[in-house]
């Protein structure tokens, strides 16, 4: 199989681009290096199709290697045939080499192996050839031999039965094809063990659904409850239909005395043999399927996550809301610094609420706090309560907003966290990470495991090998389309820039503790470990302000100065105006961008993007995404009527749905159906994890927790 060119088909793309991405990816190139700074060789490849590219390259060349060992396999045991050579070169899933395999594979002592060592091989092939004028019993007679074990006719014929259905399961185009009918025709099915039980799976208690049709988080849930043991979950597959296909590939002569004994082998070997391995492949292909789409849905989800925009000069008040222990808060100032922190306990069963109002009225006016950063945890409403009240009698302009808490927790109990803030307890860490995550979105949340992040659905059902590669790309191409600031970012964000690893992370906040500020981005070829290939991966997503040369603060590649130097000659500016913003408009100077490129020795594309770095220089893509909804006022769940028209912040995006946050404690669902007017096959054409939606209220189940939305309606 031709790698590139089966790349180029799949992906819908040039194989010459196909070529070139693979090259620069067997180099040691990363995705975010190449789809930024390699668009020329690639024809401008973006880092979700490059990221598709490498995943499905590695499948592929694992499928090669996986080949050639089974071809040495089956050459060793001198079975090889130019045909089958032929069918298991042109195989293009693991599962087809698989069943090519199986008849070669060194077996496990089964039925058929101690027939076979009990000498009934040939009674077999007597059946099998369908030719015998004898009745099969008077075949079987002659290979009664007690010393064989063999005692009977009846044990002669079972025998024999045996081989018959191991011949017949191991043969690889019945598997194939049954596998195909399985897929098409077969039903999967659920009931449950306890039908009186209540429990989150009761819509599965009797539940079948066309294996062609399933939906990937039916199949997740119907896993769960499996595992969980309160489904049992059945393919049931088109059972007649397959022997029919069997009989009429095995039974080739109308012969009496063997069509009933190779009837028999037959269902034996579907019953016994392939069904169960068949339902089981199904089952981690439907799981596989599912998981790789959550998988998807997750990413997306995170990534809008971690582009929410900044919320810059502010001083934000952290609230990390609890009942029994207290509310712990943060104080950070404009810049993340933590100023001050305190408990305060307004919420059961203290009660202190007037308390805590003059110990939030005292910090206020101290440090000049203009918004406090809530936690959606437990005791966040009554905490809410407590801040509008507050905010009414001070004289003040403070807002509130409500973040999303998910993976605090599990952030300020962390390593990472007892270095960052060796004194702090974990609450004072946790309020501290509200406030954070408020001001820079992307610096914060890439401290926590993006797993406990809480914008997926059934993530620790998943191959967690599988999700967290799929994350940590996405987490990586986040960071390295903002890119970071060299003097300012932590080992934690570093460590997702192109080519940095953990440790040379840790050795650049070293360098910079020892030797104060970068003044330039060549300055990083003096930390220890970074050499000159992981300085061509990074460098142009390390942004130096007021560093020696105004290019450092820009996306442009070190790589590509003198050449945008002489362009801005050619322009007649100089790299001081970059600092002084004096370039916007220079993109309408340039009437042949083709020929420019040419005189400057780069590529067109990249001439563009030099451009486009050149006239806002260091520009923040953040900038484009809805800012989160800033509050002054409380809603409870029991003040919601169906008709009432609000705004809200979509939380989380899954198969069925999105849930959106309208300022009450429970997120209300906006089923797919009531997203849009038009058909889609997924919320995720239409909204996404921070949008901010207007929806309308349909109902409101108190006594469940259940709000349901829409937005569709006449806005």
């Amino acid at each position: 199989m031709d790698i590139i060119e089966k790349l180029a088909e799949e992906l819908q793309i040039k194989t010459k681009q196909v070529k070139a991405a693979v090259e620069l990816i067997d180099e040691g190139n990363t995705i975010p290096f190449i789809a930024r700074y390699r668009k020329e060789a690639t024809g401008a490849l973006n880092d979700e199709v490059l990221r598709n590219l490498f995943e499905r390259l590695n499948y592929l060349r694992n499928l090669e290697e996986k080949k050639e060992q089974v071809l040495s396999s089956i050459e060793e045991q001198g079975k090889l045939t130019p045909e089958l050579k032929e069918q298991i070169l042109a195989a293009e899933t693991m599962v087809v080499v698989d069943d090519l395999y199986r008849p070669y594979r060194p077996k496990r002592r089964t039925r058929a192996t101690i027939a076979k060592e009990k000498g009934l091989e040939p009674l077999a092939n007597i059946i099998s050839l369908q030719m015998t004028k004898n009745t099969v019993e008077e075949e079987a007679k002659k290979f009664i031999d007690k010393e064989k074990e063999v005692n009977s006719i009846e044990e002669a014929i079972a025998g024999a039965k045996d081989i018959i259905a191991e011949h017949i399961s191991d043969e690889a185009d019945y598997r194939i094809r049954i596998r195909e009918l399985t897929m098409k025709e077969g039903m999967l099915t659920s009931t449950a063990k306890d039908k009186e039980a209540e429990s989150v799976y009761e819509m599965y208690y009797e539940f079948a659904e066309s294996i062609a049709k399933l939906a990937g988080h039916r199949i997740l849930a119907l896993n769960r409850g499996e595992n969980e043991k309160i489904l049992t979950v059945k393919v049931e597959a088109p059972e007649e239909q397959i022997l029919r296909y069997l009989e009429k590939q095995v039974i080739t002569k109308k012969n009496p005395n063997t069509t009933p004994v190779l009837k028999e082998a037959i269902e034996d070997s579907y019953t016994r043999l392939i069904a169960p391995a068949i339902e089981r492949e199904i089952r981690n292909d439907l799981t596989e399927r599912a998981q790789d789409g959550a998988i998807k849905v997750f990413g997306k989800n995170l990534e809008q996550l971690l582009m929410q925009p900044p919320i810059a000069n502010q001083v934000v008040l952290g609230w990390d809301p609890a009942f029994r222990t207290g509310c712990k808060l943060a104080v950070v100032d404009a810049t993340g610094k933590v100023l001050d922190t305190t408990v305060i306990y307004p919420t059961a069963p203290q009660n202190k609420v007037e308390e805590a109002k003059s110990v939030l009225k005292k910090l206020i006016a101290k440090y000049h706090i203009t918004l406090i950063s809530l936690g959606n945890g437990t005791a966040s409403r009554e905490s809410e309560q407590v801040i509008v009240s507050l905010l009414k009698e001070i004289p003040e302009k403070v807002q509130y907003v409500i973040v999303n808490e998910a993976g605090a927790s599990v952030y300020s109990a962390s390593k990472l966290a007892t270095e960052e803030f060796p004194n702090f307890d974990v609450g004072q860490r946790s309020a501290t990470s509200m406030a954070r995550r408020l001001q820079d979105p992307l610096a914060e949340l890439v401290k926590i495991d993006p797993k406990s992040i809480g914008v997926g659905q059934y993530q620790h059902d998943m191959n967690q090998k599988k999700l967290s590669e799929a994350l940590g790309g996405v987490v990586e191409d986040c960071v390295n389309k903002v890119g970071v600031d060299l003097n300012t970012a932590s080992a934690s964000l570093l460590e997702y820039i192109s080519g940095i690893s953990k440790t040379i992370a840790k050795n650049i906040v070293a360098y910079r503790e020892e030797n104060g500020r970068f003044a330039s981005r060549n300055e990083l070829l003096k930390v220890a470990k970074l050499g000159p290939k992981a300085y061509e991966q990074c460098a142009g997503f390390m942004r130096i302000i007021d560093g020696k040369n105004p290019l450092d603060a820009t996306g442009v590649h070190p790589e590509s100065y003198d050449a945008t130097k002489k362009l801005l000659e050619k322009l007649g500016y100089t790299p001081q105006d970059i600092t002084e913003r004096k370039l916007l408009g220079i993109a309408k100077k340039i009437t042949d961008y083709k020929k420019l490129a040419e005189e400057l020795g780069i590529g067109e594309l990249t001439l563009r993007d030099i451009v486009k770095e050149l006239e806002k220089p260091a520009r923040d893509p953040r900038e484009d995404m809805p800012k989160p909804i800033l509050r002054s006022d409380v809603l409870e769940m029991k003040d919601l009527k169906p008709g009432m028209i609000l705004k809200g912040t979509v939380r989380n995006v899954i198969d069925f749905g999105a849930f959106v946050d309208i300022g009450v404690h429970q997120d209300g669902l906006v089923h797919i159906s009531e997203i849009c007017d038009r058909y889609i096959k997924h919320p995720l054409e239409v909204v996404s994890v921070g949008d901010i939606v207007d929806v309308k209220v349909m109902s409101v189940d108190l006594k469940k927790q259940r709000i349901q939305l829409t937005m569709k309606f006449e806005k």
